[in-house]
């Protein structure tokens, strides 16, 4: 049985990071994204009994090539969750003492045997967080001297490495939430003017549409985190105490259990990164603003009672346009929120997307419009379809690719959570990093943090060939050096602004 210790100072009172993990969404946002995926949260939160499972990815190098191979085409061709590149892990929870301490052991999984002991003890004003694991591989107790057990040491140093790289992504992801959490305390999206910031309750109600894709599942455990009730709207009636039935399509949804939220973000839209079919663009267009009118004209009938709510729905810097410097001189280099839309497909999307939230501005609902740029993770997006490319050595700049406006998945997830706690914060605003890149330095960096050549330029034609010369153009071609200082202003700090250190945290390198 082979052991390893991971110790964590944490500025924050024990108190405090206990009630952390004991609530809900604490297992997802510690799960780095390169080592698998949380399939169901514990039943029971940290009392003895309660289980979760999860799902575990082949290891470093191995994991990144084939991991995202699979995401990719099972996001493409929108199969279930389960049909990953994963083992099953069920874990259980054996000890607890509260304040104190948990254990919990796997009860099926790839391992012989798996126990995890987690310590809190205090340290002058801060915590001293003590991870200790115990693990026994396949094979490892075949005994002897000779090759086996060569081969069992052997990878028990390659899983002990495989645990650093976990346990230095979750420290870094647990300090990051508890500062966010800390920066937010006693805020609440219902109270005060628009712009007043004033601070009100915790524990505010939030409901949440898309809460299963990539920036929904991370958004719901984040605000969870933080003590927030969060309810997923679902595309059919309600089966759960924390779901609301809705059909955007038949425009139908439950105003009486929405009645009882502080605030919603509207994430649900149909993937964008197949082929412009005109099909396929009716289903972009309609998915965004159908549900969007939905849910503004539901809330601004419900502003009668007076209850103070705010709706925060997800855009895209292709609001801009996919070249709005070269098509229009008069743009600024840098885009702000105020300047005009692009005359592209994706920019009319985008556009009509915000128009819809018109209806609850005008009935004195707070709306935010969060234009996302590009979301950096290996569980989905752009960076999900490159690692595998990269992986085996083939990646390179894009031929025509311009400046790309990216941002971290953890920073565009605080983003939407500031957006919700933040009185101060309305109309549209950027969720980008504060420095662009263009495309040769994103696949020198990214190669760089993977160990990776990326000499040769990938041709054109590639992503034509995948998503069309339009979206191709509209897409992966886009030119956009969008800002962040209006976030910033109103009061966002950046858990991280520059791009190796993002990739590094992300793919665990």
């Amino acid at each position: 049985m082979a052991r390893f210790e991971f110790t964590t100072s944490l500025p924050f009172a024990r108190e405090e990071v206990f009630d952390w993990f004991s609530r809900p969404g604490a297992l997802q946002r510690l799960t780095p994204p390169f080592s698998g995926s949380v399939r169901s949260e514990p039943d029971d939160g940290l009392q003895v009994g309660s289980t979760a499972m999860l799902g575990i990815g082949a290891p470093g190098g191995l994991g990144l090539g084939l991991g995202p191979a699979v995401g990719s085409v099972a996001g493409t061709l929108r199969l279930p969750g389960w049909a990953r590149a994963e083992i099953p892990w069920r874990a259980r929870h054996v000890g607890l003492v509260p304040g104190r301490s948990f254990t919990d052991v796997m009860d099926s999984g790839p391992l012989d045997s798996w126990r995890h002991e987690h310590l809190f003890e205090d340290d002058g004003g801060g915590t001293l967080m003590r991870d200790t694991v115990t693990f026994t591989l396949p094979l490892a107790g075949t005994g002897g001297n000779g090759p086996w057990r060569r081969m069992a040491h052997w990878g028990e140093e390659r899983f002990t490495a495989e645990l650093q790289r976990m346990f230095e992504y979750r420290e870094r992801q647990l300090i990051g939430d508890l500062l966010f959490h800390a920066r937010h305390r006693g805020t609440g999206a219902n109270t005060g003017s628009a712009r007043s910031g004033r601070p009100g309750p915790s524990g505010l109600r939030i409901a949440i549409s898309g809460s299963s894709g990539l920036i929904g599942t991370q958004l719901r455990a984040l605000l969870q985190g933080g003590g927030h009730d969060v309810m997923r709207l679902v595309r059919r009636p309600a089966s759960a105490a924390d779901e609301i039935g809705w059909d955007p399509d038949a425009g139908r949804i439950d105003a009486q259990a929405l009645a009882g939220c502080d605030a919603v973000v509207h994430l649900a839209g149909h993937p964008i990164g197949g082929r412009f079919t005109p099909a396929t663009k009716q289903r972009i267009m309609a998915s965004r603003t159908a549900g969007t009118s939905l849910l503004a004209r539901t809330l601004a009938d419900l502003s009668a009672d007076g209850r103070r709510r705010s709706l925060v729905s997800g855009s895209a810097i292709g609001y801009y346009g996919a070249s709005p410097q070269a098509r229009r001189p008069g743009v600024p280099d840098l885009l702000v929120e105020d300047c005009p839309p692009g005359t592209d497909f994706l920019a009319d999307v985008c556009a009509a997307w915000e128009a819809s939230t018109v209806p609850a501005a005008r009935a004195g609902v707070r709306v935010a419009t969060v234009r996302t740029g590009i979301v950096q993770s290996p569980a989905g997006g752009a960076l999900q379809r490159m690692l595998p490319l990269f992986m085996a050595g083939l990646g390179g700049p894009l031929a025509g690719a311009g400046q790309q406006s990216w941002i971290g998945v953890d920073d565009c997830v605080s983003i939407f959570a500031h957006a919700v706690l933040d009185g101060q914060v309305d109309g549209p605003v950027n969720a980008v990093a504060p420095h662009p890149v263009d495309g040769a330095e994103y696949a020198a960096t990214l190669a760089r943090v993977l160990h990776r050549p990326a000499a040769v330029p990938v041709p054109g034609i590639g992503p034509a060939l995948l998503l069309g010369a339009q979206g191709a153009r509209e897409i992966v071609q886009a030119d956009q050096r969008v800002s962040s200082r209006r976030i910033q202003s109103l009061g966002y700090e950046f858990r991280e602004a520059e791009l190796e250190r993002v990739l590094r945290h992300v793919l665990g390198r």
